[in-house]
């Protein structure tokens, strides 16, 4: 073998070798033997291409089309799919999409010629595959190695006639995340014992550096097409996905007509108490397609009444969704120069907060709730203010090696408002707090696809995120609790799909992040007069650095039985913002603020086998230095202790008949912290879920009628004793089991008229939510709603 480091032929000698003419008329022979075999194998083998719609000929967007005992492609948002060099002959074609019928059809292929196709799917409600972003592409959730939720665009709607905040429609649904805290926060609401990070469009919500526990209820459901979870340690997404991601997916402008629209309205109010309980909803929609333009704008309104429970009391307004206004105001613009590239700019303004003619009347913890009574609040609304939310985002899908390219620019202004308190416990004299964000960033993604020959194909991943994020906790009154934390966090990635052998799935990744954070000198709120108790910190820059991996492997022959393991971690600055605050050190070096790199092991299965879909999984989770929130003389502070969550999730569907489905899931998840002593202790209820049950029946006697009754069960737990005051420390109190029912009906008078019912905690159950059960403090002691219910009319055009 001739290598340049052993000799070097020379230009004149180099050009003569060429120009011979024995070598000239064997690089002819050659490539007319190449030629010739290329030309005999594409006589032998066809294009096939076409489109998938629903019965309405609506395109279908993401439906998997594949032919058997060959991969296949995923339509695009025309419902457009192509599938190249299939070997001449007859064929059986396989389309599915979650929500519709698995449709399974011969076709002949003729050598010489291309085929052009047509498929039609008709809606069912059984589990079939769909599409996940979990790899930052789009993909079949049969082939990811991870536990994936998705909610559709009609399970959203079905939970909205429920309760149309964003928080109670994934706790009743999602296995594996907490129920929610009937309140305008999600504290406690974690992903298998961590926190999760919260995305619209791939932009993030969550403010990892000081979780205010608002992240999830970003914006309104009339405007999600479908809900993306993806459970466990995540290295592709950066820095707060210790628990998964939840990524929100919004609406797409409508592609078969130029203006379209939706207009709804709506009633909601207490059923057994309804004096001062009615709330109102208004929605409208308009979207279309004008040549090379798209748009969708979306506007909601969603006013709350008074909340009782079910003995008729007024619940206690901490923090609470009762006489709640909600705005919502969506704008998504779409551009195509041409066949293989898009622009789409999107906006996204959520404001919720509460004004409330009701104060609190404070409880005793275990013995009476607390109570809302006539009076004035003295603070300002409390809720989310504003959520800016703004992307650009240009895609192009045929570069060099057939790449495609996805960058987006994006900018998040996220306030939130705690509640007025008369005496704060953490600072001198009445206040109220509020967290202010700010992000801007830039993600790069690449994605190019390889052969392997008989081995199989493959596809790369790879790009570039770039974010800064500012984020502080001030008092209303100019008192600064939390400083500024300016990070600026780069991060390069790069994930690899290797599809071998036919029926084996491998995923790989890796993520470098190098991250600084900026924290000017700053001094600790005082608790006492004259700034008794201010610590006067020197500021500095923080900096991060970690290379967190993934890897996975999926087998795919089977429905019965299709298997995965996998193996991530995840990255987190987490609740920086409360170890700055509570530190007792005058240099930032003397504090402890190293990152929580979090290791997840999983292993899983789904299965489909005639009627019945089956999906199960087991995970561990540990982490060498968690942020556990521990109460330590009346205030949370993060633990700097290693961590260990375990648990296990189940959940099946049958399709019992054309009328007639029925579902169930179960979730236990535990966690533990390892002390300084090496003694190992319960985490509390912050982290901790107790376990959590669901069930559905469904009846759907024809196609514009659709009847379902939801169960939602939370169990018992109590791993803590009493301290030595005689009461609980704050979230380790213990749980009781609840059991709740909720009704959803929806009845399609026509094309253009539609109509829906819901009835949440259907038999008017008096209970206390988990977070009023665990927290245990006399102020949060409040009841759950009693029965609530949605009435609304939607008229499309």
């Amino acid at each position: 073998m001739f290598s340049l480091s052993e000799g070097v032929i020379s230009k004149n000698h180099y050009s003569s070798f060429l120009n011979s003419r024995l070598v000239r008329l064997s690089l002819s022979l050659v490539l007319v033997i190449l030629f010739s075999a290329v030309s005999r194998a594409q006589e032998k083998n066809v294009s096939a291409e076409g489109t998938v719609t629903g019965p309405d000929g609506h395109p279908l967007a993401y439906a998997t089309v594949a032919v058997e005992g060959a991969r296949g492609s995923l339509t695009d948002e025309r419902g457009w799919f192509s599938i190249k060099n299939i070997a001449a002959g007859t064929h059986r074609f396989h389309i599915s999409l979650i929500g519709y019928k698995k449709l399974s059809k011969e076709v002949s292929l003729s050598a010489g010629s291309d085929v052009r196709l047509s498929f039609v799917l008709e809606p069912e409600n059984t589990l079939s595959e769909v599409v996940v972003t979990a790899g930052r592409k789009a993909e079949s959730i049969n082939e990811v190695p991870s536990s994936v939720s998705i909610l559709t665009e009609r399970d959203v709607k079905e939970q909205q006639n429920v309760n149309p905040s964003v928080a109670a429609i994934l706790g009743n649904t999602v296995p594996g995340l907490g129920t929610a805290t009937n309140k305008a926060t999600n504290s406690g609401q974690t992903l298998r014992g961590r926190q999760v990070l919260v995305l619209i469009d791939g932009i993030p919500q969550s403010t990892p550096l000081m979780n205010g526990s608002r992240d999830i209820r970003t914006l309104d459901p009339a405007v999600i097409e479908r809900v993306e979870v993806i459970k466990g340690a995540t290295s592709i997404y950066g820095n707060g996905s210790a628990g998964g991601i939840i990524n929100f997916i919004t609406k797409k402008p409508s592609q078969d007509k130029a203006f379209s629209g939706t207009t709804s309205a709506g009633l909601n109010g207490n059923v057994a108490h309804p004096s001062h309980t009615g709330g109102y909803r208004l929605s409208q929609t308009f979207s279309g397609s004008l040549d090379k333009f798209s748009y969708l704008v979306s506007g909601t309104y969603n006013y709350t009444g008074v909340l009782k429970d079910a003995k008729g009391n007024v619940n206690a307004q901490a923090d609470g969704l009762g006489e709640n206004s909600l705005y919502n105001t969506f704008v998504k613009l779409g551009y195509k120069p041409d066949e293989n590239s898009e622009i789409l700019a999107s906006y996204n303004l959520f404001r919720s907060v509460q004004n409330s003619d009701y104060i609190n009347v404070t409880g005793k913890y275990g013995e009476r709730p607390s109570i809302g009574e006539k009076g004035d609040d003295p603070g300002k609304p409390a809720g989310t203010p504003y959520n800016h939310n703004a992307f650009i985002t240009y895609r192009h899908k045929s570069l060099p090696l057939a790449t495609s390219l996805d960058v987006s620019a994006y900018y998040n202004e996220f306030i939130s408002m705690n509640r007025y308190v008369e005496k704060g416990t953490a600072w001198y004299g009445p206040g109220q707090t509020k967290i202010q964000s700010f992000k801007k960033g830039l993600r790069v993604t690449l994605n190019t696809p390889w052969k392997m020959g008989t081995l199989g194909d493959g596809e790369l991943t790879y790009g570039l995120d770039l974010l800064n994020d500012r984020t502080n906790q001030v008092l209303t009154d100019g008192r600064v609790y939390i400083p500024d934390m300016n990070m600026v966090n780069l991060a390069p990635y790069a994930q690899m799909k290797l599809d071998f052998f036919t029926d084996f799935v491998l995923k790989a990744g890796v993520r470098y992040e190098n991250a600084r954070v900026k924290v000017k000198d700053f001094n600790t709120i005082a608790t006492g007069p004259n700034g008794e108790g201010s610590i006067a910190v020197s500021g500095g820059k923080i900096p991060y650095n970690a290379t967190t991996f993934n890897a996975g492997l999926r087998y795919v022959k089977f429905d019965a039985f299709n298997p995965f393991i996998s193996f991530s971690q995840g990255f987190a600055i987490n609740e920086l913002g409360r170890i700055l605050r509570r530190a007792t050190s005058n240099t930032l070096e003397s504090i402890e603020t190293d990152p929580v790199i979090t290791n997840n092991y999983e292993a899983g299965f789904s299965s489909r086998i005639g009627i019945f879909n089956l999906t199960g999984s087991y995970y561990i989770s540990t982490s060498k230095l968690g942020a556990n929130l521990v109460d330590v003389g009346g205030f949370l502070v993060a633990q700097r202790e290693p961590e260990r969550v375990h648990g296990y999730e189940i959940a099946a569907d049958a399709y019992l008949s054309r009328k007639w489905t029925v579902g169930a899931s179960y979730t236990f998840v535990e966690g533990k912290a390892e002390q300084q002593d090496g003694t190992k202790v319960y985490m509390n209820g912050l982290r901790i879920a107790p376990s959590k049950a669901t069930a559905y029946l469904a009846y759907r006697p024809s196609g514009s009628l659709d009847m379902r009754v939801f169960w939602v069960h939370t169990g018992s737990r109590d791993r803590f004793d009493v301290r030595s005051n005689g009461l609980y420390a704050n979230s380790e109190g213990p749980v009781k089991s609840i059991d709740l029912f909720n009704l959803s009906a929806s009845y399609r008078f026509n094309s253009k008229w539609s109509a829906g019912l819901g009835v949440e905690n259907l038999l008017n159950t008096s209970y206390y939510p988990v977070v009023s059960q665990y927290r245990a403090l006399d102020a949060e002691y409040v009841r759950g709603n009693g029965a609530t219910m949605n009435l609304n009319v939607s008229y499309s055009f």
